[in-house]
């Protein structure tokens, strides 16, 4: 029993089609086999296929799984030609597509007379690697051959990569511009309010670039930035690798979490350098208000200058030790907070410049709050009394040492501030504990202290937009943790920054993801990874077909948070040769 098609031509020279449910029988005289037709379907374009569909499966109740699948194949044995990983790398690729980022790029490389197309596939995948697996860039030619299924994308060569990274870079103002104004009007970007954070990653190579592409080294009294650049070079290491040339890279985020935009800057660029780089290029995108958001590296003169030019605002710690008169006499203003949470004291100090006097909130008074968190107030107080008792251990019995000794022991304090704060030395260079210390230290527990040109936001709105900076310290995390920022073996200053911004814009695609599923990327990704895509093969030449597993229910409820549809059942797709 089979379904055979049978076709008619009409006068007008048209061709119809009809499907017929018929079986083989032998005629009784001559033995030969004819068709009988044991039931009409009709034509074959009004064919129910759901009806028919039933049918199949009604009839594979009765059949082993084996024997269901044969019957599907035409009889022959079915082969699994190829497995990839397809739920991430699709979900990333409908999210890429959503915040305009696909339309972005193939707009900035049709303008260069590219295959537009060709290089937007490339740069997703490496993007998509990023998130996903991250890896080399040879790494990621087998990863997008062997490992993942990309649509329109079997395979990639390190060259590939190389020249769409390159575009990448020489695009990158524009791709930008138009990634950042398609985010903002989808997602509602709350812009009023950015915060601006560096840090610094290293590179595995023996000495800085000889040849570094410097573009100026402007000073506290030139009104220009350096142009970006990413040249390796000799600085201040945060990830405390002194031995190795560093970058320094300032990402700007919004108080959804959203990063906007990524910088690469040599390791020993000033701070003043760096803001002032990132100001301009976001006050080219005509934002109508920013209020910069920075932690305490920031916070110079020059800089809060800076950053007030044209109507602009910032909000940013200051030091509580060794800090400067300003802030030094805000700490010491005698005054009642207010209770605005659970664990948070806010009380608004207004200073003169230059610290002398009280500010009477004038033109040129200096706005500080002064936050208290009662909590982190008990804890700084446990950590310190652990700190002098440990102290006092070390120091015990140190009357009867030699003079020698006791500056071996100082000098060993000299790198673990903690305890050596708590330490004085008499005139004849005896050790004691130094309780003034620990009395000037207990008025600054549970404290941070903010700086602001804003006269308009509230010290609730002040205390709560500084503690939102730790979104970009968790970005920060994120681009060394999961996105695999290092290490990096990249010889040419371009690619360098190149890489980063691959980095940058998978940063964006997870945080969106997160956003909207309240989940962590690690979480999402190891269920939407365990979706793939099947690619099965016949031993009677009918071709292969390339087929997704399952979608799990947790697969379903990513994809409903995402507002995204399930992925096809089926694919067009062609695995390489191996």
């Amino acid at each position: 029993m089979y379904l055979r098609e049978t076709r008619r031509k009409n006068k007008d020279g048209s061709v119809v089609s009809y499907l017929q449910l018929a079986h083989n029988e032998r005629h009784p005289d001559t033995s030969s086999s004819t068709a009988k037709v044991i039931h009409n379907f009709g034509r074959a374009e009004t064919v129910d296929r759901e009806a028919l569909a039933r049918l199949v499966s009604s009839i594979s109740r009765f059949l082993a799984p084996e024997q269901a699948v044969a019957a599907s194949a035409g009889g022959g044995d079915v082969e699994i030609l190829d497995a990839r990983r397809l739920g991430g790398a699709w979900t990333l690729d409908r999210l890429w597509e959503r915040l305009g980022i696909s339309a972005a790029i193939r707009r900035a490389a049709a303008g260069r007379r590219l295959d537009a197309a060709a290089v937007e596939r490339v740069i997703f995948t490496l993007v998509a690697q990023r998130a996903l697996e991250p890896g080399s860039k040879l790494a990621a030619t087998g990863w997008v051959t062997e490992r993942v299924a990309i649509e329109h994308m079997t395979g990639l060569s390190d060259d590939q990569a190389y020249r769409g990274m390159d575009f990448l870079l020489d695009a990158l103002e524009e791709i930008a511009a138009d990634v950042f104004n398609s985010v903002a009007h989808l997602l509602n970007l709350d812009l009023d309010i950015v915060f601006v954070d560096t840090t610094s990653t290293y590179f595995e190579t023996e000495g800085p670039d000889r040849l570094p592409e410097l573009a100026g080294s402007p000073t506290d009294d030139d009104n220009t930035g350096p142009a970006e650049f990413g040249a390796r070079e000799f600085g201040h290491s945060k990830d405390f690798r002194t031995d190795l040339p560093q970058v320094v890279i300032a990402m700007a985020v919004t108080r959804d979490g959203i990063p906007v935009r990524c910088w690469t800057f040599p390791g020993n660029t000033a701070d003043t350098a760096i803001i002032r780089t990132v100001k301009d290029d976001l006050d080219g995108w005509n934002l109508r208000r920013l209020v910069w958001v920075a932690d305490r590296g920031f916070a110079s003169q020059a800089n809060r200058a800076y950053l007030t030019r044209g109507g602009g605002h910032y909000i940013h710690a200051e030091k509580l030790r060794h800090t400067n008169a300003e802030a030094a006499a805000a700490l010491a203003r005698p005054g009642r907070y207010r209770t605005i949470g659970e664990n948070l004291r806010v009380k608004e100090v207004h200073v003169a410049p230059g610290g002398a006097g009280d500010g009477d909130g004038g033109a040129r008074a200096q706005r500080f709050v002064v936050c208290h968190n009662p909590d982190q107030a008990q804890r700084d107080a446990q950590v310190r009394e652990n700190l002098v008792a440990h102290l006092r251990e070390l120091i015990d019995g140190s009357d009867t040492w030699t003079p020698r000794r006791r500056d071996e022991l100082v000098g060993s304090l000299k790198t673990r501030p903690g305890r050596r704060r708590y330490l004085r030395r008499t005139n004849t260079g005896l050790l004691r504990i130094d309780h003034r210390a620990i009395k000037t230290e207990a008025g600054l527990d549970g404290k941070w202290l903010l700086r602001t040109s804003d006269t308009t936001l509230t010290p609730e709105d002040l205390a709560a937009a500084y503690k939102q900076l730790l979104a970009v310290e968790r970005g920060w995390r994120d681009m060394k943790g999961s996105l695999g920022l290092r290490p990096v073996f990249h010889h040419r200053e371009d690619r360098i920054r190149a890489h980063v911004q691959l980095c940058w814009l998978a940063l964006l695609l997870i945080r969106v993801a997160e956003t909207a599923t309240g989940d962590t990327w690690r979480t999402l990704r190891h269920e939407l990874d365990r979706l793939h895509l099947i690619t099965l093969a016949t031993d009677h030449g009918h071709g292969h077909v390339a087929q997704r597993s399952a979608v799990t229910a947790g697969q379903r409820k990513v994809l409903a948070a995402l507002e995204l549809p399930e992925p096809p059942r089926f694919f067009d797709f062609a695995p390489t040769d191996a």
